[in-house]
């Protein structure tokens, strides 16, 4: 009991010591405020921009924190698609798939475009290097093979567009001279297979190294006839 009376006795002397400084340290603001006042200016100036420093670090932390976290659910969300699911998608629905595998994928500025009087780009945006990239999407059938008049109309989107990559995303596969004039004209061909690929996780730039590749030998493509005809 007598040491608890003590510690509560030392706590109040400490607190009049405190409230007596404060005083002393005002009176003497007060007193000499023509020559303290520019000093406490700039205390105050520099504890405000501080705090202004301290508040944009948190922000950005915050920010950059909830980004993260909506990366990570979306490749979760992304991996438990099947190309099933895809195949029943709408059109529109499918764009916005696509524009959100470039989103996970670190792809900046992106946004669906797709619709009447898109002049051949359902999707733009740049990828993580700089680049922009023009998007065309097609969820077809998967009997019904990629024409090579529908990689002209996205060559035009990317001269239109001034796009730097153009990229054609389809659930279905490209025929061989489609695909052969993609090659040609620097087009990544995104097919049934790539698609599977990246949806399940591997990035838009990694498919590059396999463009034109992936569509399977002939045996692997009597397998996609009598599984999906065409």
């Amino acid at each position: 009991m007598a040491r608890r009376r003590r510690g509560t006795a030392a706590r109040g002397r400490r607190a009049r010591q405190w409230w007596w400084g404060g005083a002393v340290a005002l009176v003497l603001v007060v007193l000499f405020r023509a020559s303290v006042w520019p000093y406490l200016l700039g205390v105050l100036s520099v504890a405000a921009a501080a705090a202004i420093v301290w508040r944009l670090w948190h922000t950005d932390r915050l920010l950059r924190g909830r980004d993260r976290l909506w990366r990570q659910e979306e490749a979760v969300r992304a991996g438990r698609r099947t190309l099933a699911e895809v195949d029943v998608m709408t059109g529109t629905e499918f764009e916005e798939l696509v524009a959100g595998l470039c989103r996970r994928d670190g792809c900046t500025e992106v946004r669906r475009v797709g619709g009447a009087g898109d002049n051949g780009a359902d999707v733009l945006g740049r990828l993580p290097d700089g680049r922009t990239m023009v998007v065309q999407c097609k969820r077809y059938a998967p009997s019904r093979a990629i024409p090579n008049r529908e990689l002209r109309d996205l060559l035009g989107a990317r001269v239109h567009f001034r796009a730097d990559v153009a990229v054609f995303v389809t659930t279905s596969r490209f025929t061989g001279p489609s695909e052969k004039f993609a090659l040609e004209h620097d087009i990544l061909a995104v097919h049934r297979d790539l698609l599977g690929l990246w949806n399940n996780g591997a990035s838009l730039v990694s498919l590059g190294p396999v463009n034109g590749r992936g569509q399977g030998d002939a045996r692997h493509r009597a397998r996609w006839k009598k599984a999906y005809g065409g």
